[in-house]
């Protein structure tokens, strides 16, 4: 065991010193030592609750002869740091919360770990922490919030967002947002439908890495207490049977998680995060490969923001295992922490809502949610949440209305200055230019709420997993760099074309090649956490971590 470098010999007797001072006893001296990485805050409804959960895993590592140390990690929730400066640490706090377990786990020595955590960053920060560390590890997400329910429907956060647009147009009171404002987010747990929060839970359980039927369960239901109390269990197996991360994170598994994804039809944000996850595993993975496998899989479950299911219905409906289950003829038979393999688990689920997880013969679309596009305006790559974008839109073409940065664009949205056609372009807001390369649903919310249904709008930076519309973000190269994006003028056409995977600039070579010349990036005057991450972040397609 790794903590006998802690505790053993009589060199180690300072070591042991500090321990007992901890209360530890001879016994559990012999015993695993279990780190327990709790992203648990108040100011996070995803991590509220995450003190009782945390509980019921200490209680399973303590019954199965382990012995767990519980540390905290930050979280940021993005809901809350939407739409102003805050939105820029989000992405960077990744990195800071895979630096922090890293940190404790290695410093202390820890055999196993469980991470704890519900939302968008958090999550992917733990499994790349995970994986770096490559100590047995299992991940017990936190859980989805129940829907909220106002004047005869269910309402989520989006709806709130939405709304705000509704009033800008006159077709909404703010007594009435207030009204929504108050019931859409009813108590703790991630925003309730399949956000990045919830898609990161979702991928996590289809890499192996939470044990069968941890993503959906709901954040209020005793289930998550009881598979809680079998994730802490269970993680002292691993450590006894030597099953580690990189056992379990393979190409195979990579792709399972990949086709879940594609299925539900989830957030954008999974390609930055699962590149990002393979990249400390040592295993290539490429915008290409998220396009192969979105052709080859279908999309079977119409979950908010574009369809009608929130994760509760997908947890009634059989929750992963049932996904499992549909998609078992495409999965590559991966092993997981369950000591089970995605094919055993497939096997053995049941489908209780064929209407919610639908047959791969009577899919949404026979192709996968997220589509990875190409083109003139990004050579590198985008990303498109397609099961999002009304079929209408799938092919546009229309004039550039450009804005340095989402603040100009937001202002220009709410005073009706976009026309329908409209192509709304943000720009310097990647991963280097933003800096942190921010999420923009305020304006794509906003466009909704506004009732535009011709607009497009494409960035360098990042769209919610709440958002829905055609909106393309990703683009690389960015702006900050020179990409094709810094140069697009108002009135330049944009085509797109998500059946062709096409972005384009509609603009010959020669004129770009005279925009290019002495072009230089805004100046911005940045310190601290946004400096050191403007200095040192990749572009969006190579997942945009730090070097």
């Amino acid at each position: 065991m790794r903590s006998e470098t802690v505790k053993r010999g009589y060199q180690r007797a300072p070591n042991r010193a500090l321990l007992r001072a901890l209360g530890i006893t001879d016994r559990e001296m012999e015993m695993p030592f279990i780190g327990i990485a709790n992203a648990y805050n108040n100011i996070v409804p995803g991590h509220i609750h995450l003190r009782s959960i945390s509980q019921k895993v200490q209680e399973g590592i303590a019954a199965a002869g382990g012995v767990p140390f519980e540390f905290g990690t930050i979280g940021i929730c993005d809901g809350i740091a939407m739409g102003h400066e805050g939105m820029r640490y989000s992405l960077p706090s990744r990195e800071n919360i895979a630096d922090a377990i890293e940190l404790m786990v290695e410093a202390h020595r820890f055999d196993g770990l469980v991470c704890l955590g519900t939302c968008d960053k958090i999550v992917p920060g733990m499994l790349m922490a995970a994986v770096r560390c490559n100590v047995p590890t299992i991940v017990v997400t936190g859980g989805a919030m129940l829907p909220g329910f106002a004047a005869g429907r269910e309402l989520s956060l989006i709806d709130v967002f939405e709304s705000v647009g509704r009033v800008a147009a006159g077709t909404m009171t703010e007594e009435d947002l207030g009204e929504i404002e108050c019931a859409a987010m009813p108590g703790c747990g991630s925003c309730q439908g399949l956000y990045t929060a919830n898609t990161m839970a979702c991928v996590t359980e289809a890499l192996g890495l939470s044990l069968p039927g941890c993503a959906a369960i709901p954040a209020v239901d005793a289930a998550k207490l009881r598979i809680a109390r079998e994730s802490g269990e269970r993680v002292v197996g691993l450590v006894r049977e030597d099953l580690r991360p990189r056992n379990i994170l393979t190409p195979g598994s990579l792709s399972n998680a990949i086709r879940v994804d594609m299925a539900l039809g989830g957030s954008t944000n999974t390609v930055l995060h699962l590149m990002a996850i393979a990249l400390e595993a040592g295993i290539p993975l490429d915008l290409e490969t998220f396009s192969a496998i979105g052709e080859e899989t279908p999309h079977i479950c119409h979950m908010m923001p574009g369809g009608p299911h929130s994760m509760l219905a997908l947890y009634r409906a059989g929750g992963i295992p049932a996904v499992l289950k549909r998609l078992e003829h495409l999965l590559d038979d991966a092993p997981t922490v369950s000591g089970r393999s995605i094919l055993e688990i497939a096997k053995n689920a049941r489908i209780a809502d064929p209407g919610v997880i639908r047959s791969t013969d009577a899919p949404v679309s026979p192709a996968g949610g997220l589509k990875i596009v190409r083109g003139t305006l990004a050579p590198d790559g985008a990303v498109v949440k397609c099961a999002a974008v009304p079929e209408a839109m799938w092919r546009h073409r229309g004039p550039a209305r450009v804005f340095d940065g989402e603040d100009a664009a937001m202002n220009a949205i709410l005073k009706r200055e976009i026309a329908e056609g409209d192509v709304v372009v943000i720009r310097y807001e990647g991963p280097r230019g933003g800096p942190g390369m921010p999420e923009m649903l305020s304006p794509t919310s906003a466009l909704m709420g506004l009732g535009y249904a011709r607009v497009a709008l494409v960035t360098d930076g990042r769209f919610s997993g709440g958002t829905r519309g055609p909106c393309i973000g990703h683009i690389a190269p960015e702006a900050a760099v020179g990409g094709p994006i810094a140069f697009v003028e108002d009135g330049d056409e944009i085509e797109i074309d998500l059946y062709e995977k096409r972005l384009d600039l509609c603009l010959d070579p020669q004129t770009l090649k005279e925009r290019q010349k002495g072009w230089k990036p805004p100046e911005r005057k940045i310190a601290g956490v946004l400096g050191r991450y403007a200095r040192t972040v990749e572009q969006a397609n190579h997942g945009a971590v730090q070097r």
